[in-house]
């Protein structure tokens, strides 16, 4: 089993910055791709990002190049560095574990990210 905890959100004006973390506890060994996904109202959850333990990255259609991840795979935990943060990137933002023992895999409560105009 992996609890994953997300935290960093909050309310910002369009323009700012915000950097998300995400720790991973419990079985570790059972991951290992981690990432985003985000989800506004009325949305379907979309895939922003994910990185594998070896720092390769995969980041959505959707997202835009401002945002950067990254991981410490010491610390069991994956960031996420968004800037220039705009309305439009208002969203229920979700860290991601990949489960490569079964099909079902691992996703935290999410972090509230509300960007004003």
């Amino acid at each position: 089993q992996v609890q994953l905890v997300e935290s960093g959100g909050g309310l910002v004006q369009a323009g700012d910055s915000l950097r998300l973390s995400c720790a991973a506890s419990g079985s570790i060994s059972s991951i290992n791709a981690m990432g985003w996904y985000r989800q506004a109202p009325g949305n379907q959850r979309e895939l922003v990002a994910t990185i594998t333990r070896n720092a390769r990255t995969n980041y959505g259609d959707s997202v835009p190049g401002r945002f950067t991840i990254s991981r410490d795979n010491a610390k069991n935990t994956v960031y996420l560095q968004m800037n220039g943060l705009k309305p439009e990137d208002t969203a229920v933002y979700y860290c991601y574990a990949d489960n490569i023992l079964g099909p079902r895999d691992y996703w935290g409560q999410g972090t509230q990210v509300t960007v004003s105009a």
